[in-house]
């Protein structure tokens, strides 16, 4: 497969994950109220903020687990905290969650 095949894959998948997903998610978990969890998914992607604090913004060869702050361990490990509380926490833990394992697949299962 050429590399260009490869990135165009690798950038569907990324983003797949982040918007369409999380539908999946929200429809499976929380079928009632399917539109609010989902938005709620969604809005944990302002956790990318943090990259605006890096040099550069965006680097393909950077892994973002462990390197930005609100993707280090520690975070991770409060994200993983949320799970165990009711309510919107706990689709906010999800969804971080769900970004964390989006981003490290994005950087270790594709070659870079």
């Amino acid at each position: 497969m050429a590399s260009s095949d490869t990135l165009l894959i690798k950038t569907f998948t990324h983003y797949f994950l982040h918007f369409v997903f999380p539908v999946f998610i929200a429809l499976i978990f929380y079928r009632e109220n399917w539109k609010k969890a989902y938005f709620i998914l969604l809005a944990t992607m302002l956790v990318d903020l943090d990259h605006l604090f890096a040099t550069p913004i965006f680097d393909p060869d950077r892994a973002s687990i462990g390197f930005h702050f609100l993707h280090s361990y520690y975070a991770i490990a409060v994200y993983f905290l949320m799970l165990f509380f009711k309510g919107n926490i706990r689709i906010i833990g999800i969804g971080l969650l769900f970004h964390m394992l989006t981003d490290f697949q994005d950087f270790y299962f594709w070659s870079h």
